[in-house]
């Protein structure tokens, strides 16, 4: 796929506010400070296109940008820590919940996982509820410049073993970095084949 034309398009706390639902959109969510706004902006090979930042829980709503003209991306806010209140966060975990069931164009949700790091609680049960829900998602490892690429390998067979012990198939994964541009074009690939068949759908023809 190539990236054309990247812009972003709003900011919302209520799903009913988000753009109207006539395009394919991918969610992309993590915990705070997994490096979602790097990759965003590697992806569509735009610098600043999402913002980035050293201090955990930066993005607080539902971003929309729109890609290409004929899909959407999405920032969501990251779960786990992040230097807010409790209450803040109990704002961003019910309007992710809601936005996560509620928005029918949703396509795909990328759930992004540190590379560096084993297997989290936070990650598993947060992809066990978005299986709960039957909401489609694929895993996407980040970070996989910072260490040896064994390590990066034993850390990503290490979570797809860990969900095998739980699940009847593991969804698919990727693994990337915002810095050497791994596995963008993997990404992209993936999400155009969503858009073919979102496009042969009746519904949406």
């Amino acid at each position: 796929m190539n990236i054309q034309d990247a812009k972003f398009l709003m900011s919302n706390s209520r799903v009913e506010d988000c753009p109207a639902p006539t395009l394919p959109e991918y969610a992309f969510i993590g915990r705070s400070n997994v490096g979602k706004s790097s990759l965003i902006n590697m992806l569509t090979n735009h610098k600043g296109l999402a913002k980035t930042s050293s201090l955990p829980g930066k993005t607080q709503l539902i971003n929309h940008f729109i890609i290409n003209n004929n899909w959407y991306l999405v920032d969501l806010p990251g779960y786990g820590y992040a230097r807010v209140s409790k209450d803040a966060r109990v704002k961003w975990s019910r309007m992710i919940n809601y936005y996560l069931r509620k928005r029918e164009n949703l396509a795909c949700v990328f759930v992004l996982i540190d590379s560096r790091h084993t297997p989290q609680a936070v990650d598993l049960e947060f992809m066990e509820q978005l299986g709960t829900e039957g909401i489609p998602f694929v895993l996407v490892f980040t970070k996989a410049d910072k260490q040896s690429g064994s390590r990066t390998q034993q850390n990503v067979v290490d979570y797809l073993r860990k969900m095998e012990e739980t699940w009847d198939e593991v969804p698919r994964h990727f693994v990337t970095s915002a810095e050497e541009k791994t596995g963008r074009e993997e990404v992209l690939s993936f999400i155009e084949e969503i858009n073919r068949q979102y496009a042969e759908t009746p519904d949406n023809a």
